[in-house]
């Protein structure tokens, strides 16, 4: 399988995958190693799927790229869902602050744990193109060194603005939806 930044160019994501399911979550993600995929997706948004993940890659952490989410506008609970995070995984490859909840107020504390070593980036998503306007601010602060964009044949916004910004600050790209939410395989 093609290798880049963040290993093989195809991931696992966990969005409507196996939800509170330990025993699926073990079988795709089995599957998926099997495979050649070493990043796994999650985000606290994604029902129980982050609890559901970490016995499925426990024993694989030492190939298996973590990338998850913060997902509140408290500090606190955000704070809270790191910490189970690194209950369940031990450490984070990639943390995302999902759909801009509270960026910039995220950011300084993120950072704090990217220096004790507890995450290994710092990511930023979004799901709509119209948010793209935020997603370059975001970015071109310098302190995100992974975006997550919707790519596929039905949205393809991100390849004028968002894939050149990245390539140009040498932030690595995860996509989300890239079988256009099942339409291509339907």
């Amino acid at each position: 399988m093609q290798e880049r930044r963040l290993g093989p160019v195809v991931g696992l994501g966990t969005w409507n995958t196996f939800a509170d399911d330990a025993e699926l979550a073990r079988l795709v993600v089995d599957a998926a190693f099997d495979a050649g995929v070493c990043l796994v997706d999650s985000s606290p948004m994604y029902g129980g799927a982050e609890r559901s993940l970490a016995p499925a890659v426990d024993g694989r952490r030492a190939t298996a790229i973590v990338a998850t989410k913060i997902w509140t506008p408290s500090l606190d609970e955000g704070r809270m869902q790191f910490a189970r995070q690194i209950e369940w995984f031990g450490r984070v490859q990639v943390e995302q602050v999902h759909n801009f909840v509270a960026w910039r107020e995220h950011l300084p504390w993120l950072e704090a744990e990217r220096e004790a070593g507890q995450i290994g980036r710092i990511g930023v998503t979004h799901y709509d193109s119209a948010a793209f306007d935020e997603l370059e601010r975001a970015l071109r602060t310098r302190r995100f060194e992974t975006v997550q964009v919707p790519l596929n044949p039905f949205e393809r916004e991100c390849e004028e603005r968002i894939l050149p910004l990245a390539e140009d600050l040498g932030a690595a790209v995860i996509v989300m939806r890239p079988l256009g939410q099942g339409a291509l395989v339907r």
